[in-house]
């Protein structure tokens, strides 16, 4: 009995270690031509497989120039959670998704990101009347946060402004 139990969980080792990226796997959408992959890297990077959600985003950048994956690989970059911390990339693929018109809101949400890295010096030269005009854009297509952050400047001591 004991022999059996040894050669089943010997089984189960070599069957686990010979294992490739299964079909539930994030890493088997890394080079897949379909663009729901995408969403695939958001998943991936929440559940912690941070190296799979980068490649998938950067494929989703490089095959559609998707604006979605800009943003979340920015944000990745951005916090340097499982890369090195860097924000001159990541406002830098904010300024790329900025300057793209996508059909959803993400074009808006990027041009928010890039507005305030603008205007506060984040991973680029300060520029303020340069980061207000991406803020204002991003505003006037319906971005709360750019509003509120428009109004938060609009509203500050004057002493206090940069």
């Amino acid at each position: 009995m004991h022999c059996l139990i040894l050669v089943f969980i010997s089984l189960l080792i070599a069957l686990s270690t010979s294992a490739k990226a299964s079909d539930l796997s994030y890493e088997a959408y890394i080079n897949s031509d379909k663009r729901i992959k995408c969403l695939y890297g958001y998943a991936a990077e929440k559940t912690g497989n941070h190296a799979a959600a980068i490649r998938i985003f950067e494929d989703c950048i490089q095959r559609w120039n998707d604006i979605y994956s800009m943003i979340w690989l920015a944000q990745i970059y951005e916090t340097g959670i499982g890369v090195q911390r860097d924000q001159a990339y990541a406002t830098a693929l904010m300024k790329r998704g900025a300057e793209l018109d996508g059909a959803a809101a993400y074009s808006s949400l990027a041009r928010y990101h890039y507005g305030k890295a603008l205007y506060q010096g984040i991973g680029t030269d300060m520029n303020q009347a340069e980061g207000l005009k991406w803020l204002r854009r991003a505003a006037a297509e319906g971005s709360m946060d750019a509003q509120r952050f428009l109004y938060q400047i609009e509203t500050e001591i004057p002493s206090r402004k940069p």
